[in-house]
């Protein structure tokens, strides 16, 4: 049985960088502090669990070598979707009552390879599902292999219709409207880049779907991943003591920022939502409805 009104959290936080454990054990005690704050779902940042494998950017692609030994750190440190560290996190949003939406790391069958990946997890601890970022950005490629089309789907909950795409992916047109097509009412874009040009990607993106948007990123310094991996330091000899900035938001249905961005600080932002508002809207713009020409154009998903 849904409900219309409730409050939402988006946590701006880094993870503990390259440690499983230690990641889902943060994650569980962000959890517990949103739902004691009186929301009722919470967004974690991408790849959360455990970390964002920033050294793409700055270690030169031809150091073949490197990249191999901090790879198999980061594989060693993923995880399974339906693994013990899965559990451990549908147990924590049980416990809380709460929805819980996180990036991680997911480590693939053939335990070789890694997805860039989000997971559902409802107030009753079942896993609803997940998604694969289908397209990994620019160096991303090093690492994350391409998601499956399959993971394209949007979840009924207590809180509403929820779906998420990652990062750059919200830039693929098809890949927005296929979730508008199945009713989408608070969508996800967990991300990387912290840039007021995202932002404004964020509202547009409310304002063309008619939904809330979360929007969130790690709060990211250059000491959390120099303290794991001291050997790069010549790499991040020209990066500043913020690697990510967060920058995160929360964004209503007709494109108004109602919460952040949060700047340079670990925290977690709260909104209260209303159902309704994104039905409202449909009134004006309904992209995949009475603003479709579905005579002249039609999407097939595989």
């Amino acid at each position: 049985m849904s409900t219309n009104k409730f409050k939402i959290a988006v946590v701006q936080a880094a993870p503990v960088f390259l440690d499983l454990d230690a990641s889902i054990a943060k994650a569980c005690k962000f959890i517990k502090k949103a739902a004691k704050n009186g929301a009722k779902l919470v967004l974690f940042p991408e790849a959360f669990i455990p970390g964002y494998p920033d050294w793409i950017w700055n270690v030169p692609a031809g150091n073949i070598a490197l990249h191999q030994k901090l790879y198999a750190k980061l594989l060693k440190n993923s995880m399974s979707i339906d693994g013990v560290h899965a559990k451990k996190l549908s147990k924590t949003a049980k416990k809380y009552d709460i929805t819980v939406v996180i990036g991680i790391n997911e480590k693939s069958k053939s335990k070789g390879s890694i997805y860039n990946t989000i997971l559902f997890i409802n107030h009753n601890g079942k896993l609803l599902g997940h998604h694969q970022k289908l397209i990994p950005t620019l160096a991303e490629r090093m690492i994350w292999s391409y998601g499956s089309p399959s993971t394209l789907n949007v979840f009924h909950t207590k809180t509403g219709i929820i779906g998420s795409l990652t990062c750059w992916e919200n830039y693929m047109p098809l890949v927005r409207y296929t979730l508008y097509t199945q009713g989408i009412e608070i969508y996800m874009a967990p991300t990387y880049d912290e840039s007021a040009v995202w932002q404004a990607s964020m509202c547009h993106i409310a304002r063309e779907g008619g939904v809330y948007v979360l929007s969130t990123s790690m709060a990211y310094k250059k000491s959390d991943i120099l303290a794991k991996l001291p050997e790069l330091k010549k790499y991040y000899k020209d990066v500043g003591e913020w690697v990510n900035q967060g920058n995160s938001i929360i964004v209503a249905p007709g494109g108004n920022i109602i919460a952040g961005p949060l700047n340079k600080k670990e925290d977690i932002l709260y909104a209260k939502v209303n159902i309704k508002k994104t039905k409202e809207v449909k009134w004006n713009l309904d992209v995949s409805g009475h603003y479709s020409r579905p005579d002249a154009f039609s999407l097939h998903v595989k």
